[in-house]
């Protein structure tokens, strides 16, 4: 990344305690985001309301992140998230999300979602009512818009912080990947250890 490491404080290896009990290694974007510990918490805990008490299931989240973080070109958020989808769908599935290639083996609801969310991405203000109608058309209900939007805002805000301090994808997660996951992630900023 493109800041320098934050001083060790308790905060800050309380976050890095936190990745290394989930993941066995601290990620490259908590380093960054170790700068605010409290602001990383707070988005957590958003992206825990947000997704706690949605009727969006966990993949139609995962195609709204994977739709989202791939318009935006975040490599980061876009492989974590493809490899979230895949395990939800499959990998053709999650690549064909990444790509804008196709909505075959998504149903009319994720296809509406996945549109919804790179529109947004590209123009919010060029969204239209009979866009939502479009969406209501595919059976999302107006909570389940409005948390979709939500999702999608907050990905685009958490991606465009990581992103803007050149903050690498770990390699670990993109060894996770499937490979049409990584095939299709031809975007972003490379892993970590390949931008070396």
């Amino acid at each position: 990344m493109f800041l320098h490491q934050p001083p060790s404080t308790a905060a800050t290896e309380c976050l890095y305690r936190s990745d290394r009990d989930a993941a066995g290694y601290v990620m490259n974007l908590s380093r960054a985001w170790a700068w605010r510990p409290d602001i990383a918490e707070a988005f957590s805990a958003l992206r825990r309301a947000l997704t706690s008490q949605t009727s969006l299931t966990t993949r139609e989240t995962a195609v709204i992140v994977c739709a989202t973080a791939a318009s935006l070109g975040d490599a980061y958020c876009a492989l974590a998230w493809g490899s979230r989808l895949a395990a939800e769908a499959d990998p053709a599935t999650a690549a064909a999300v990444l790509t804008s290639a196709s909505s075959d083996g998504l149903s009319a609801r994720e296809g509406a979602l996945a549109c919804w969310a790179r529109m947004l991405v590209m123009n919010p203000n060029a969204t239209t009512a009979s866009d939502v109608a479009g969406l209501r058309a595919a059976g999302l209900s107006d909570l389940d818009i409005f948390d979709a939007t939500a999702l999608a805002a907050f990905r685009l805000a958490f991606s465009t912080i990581n992103d803007a301090l050149g903050v690498a994808p770990d390699v670990q997660i993109a060894r996770a990947a499937p490979a049409p996951v990584r095939q299709a992630v031809r975007f972003g900023r490379p892993c970590a250890d390949e931008a070396a």
